[in-house]
């Protein structure tokens, strides 16, 4: 961007480090950003021809946003490193997407919709639980939910150690009550799995298929496509 407009300091380290804006200020805030040799202060704005120093470690100005949704296959990690036997889900990609960084996240077990991009805000307004984001699941379970359980979800909650669980249950089909679609609008760790089993039950498949906005629709798994910013 160089010659172009000058815009705000966090918003670039944002873009490039993928980072929310919020922990761009505290970056910066920190006195570990520096602009041609001085200490950048809050609410500064760069051109893009200056040499801006993060930690120590010269960056570069000029990445293009991205996103990609991604359909997880069962069986990968959603992190840069394989976990034991567990490949990553980075060898799905090609190397010049190995930069973005998953929005939340999918456990090795479950499978589904998985978006990536190198836009921190975006990240930020899909993950924080402010926003609620709304996010579908196919959910088998490894036996029946009964009727008293599927109340408790739905109408109560379900308290966890890190607080309480609401779940919004729909059957999937009339002929059995193990296969359901989960609706969710927050995030915590194995959230729907640690729900399910704090009622004796054992969440045997669980599938993403929608995320706010985004839908897998008819992605092969272990294969991508662009998305724009909705």
């Amino acid at each position: 961007m160089p010659n172009s407009e000058p815009a705000r300091l966090n918003k670039l380290l944002a873009l490039e480090l993928g980072l929310s804006r919020r922990q761009a200020d505290q970056l910066i805030a920190s006195g570990e950003v520096q602009v041609n040799g001085q200490v950048a202060q809050l609410g500064a704005r760069v051109s893009g021809s200056e040499q801006i120093v993060v930690q120590g470690k010269a960056i570069a100005i000029g990445t293009e946003l991205s996103y990609i949704i991604l359909h997880k296959p069962v069986g990968y990690v959603c992190s840069r490193r394989p976990q034991g036997d567990s490949p990553t889900i980075y060898e799905l990609l090609p190397k010049d997407l190995h930069s973005l960084k998953p929005v939340g996240r999918l456990d090795r077990n479950s499978s589904g919709l998985i978006l990536l991009t190198n836009d921190g805000d975006f990240a930020y307004r899909m993950t924080h639980p402010s926003f609620r984001k709304i996010k579908l699941y196919k959910v088998r379970l490894d036996r029946d939910l009964e009727p008293l359980h599927q109340q408790m979800i739905t109408d109560y909650g379900v308290q966890l150690d890190d607080g309480r669980s609401q779940l919004g249950l729909e059957r999937l089909n009339d002929t059995g009550r193990t296969d359901w679609q989960v609706t969710m609008s927050e995030g915590r760790n194995r959230q729907i799995r640690r729900t399910f089993s704090a009622l004796g039950y054992t969440v045997i498949k669980l599938h993403r298929i929608n995320f706010g906005p985004y839908s897998l629709g008819d992605i092969k798994p272990g294969k991508y496509i662009s998305v724009d910013m909705l």
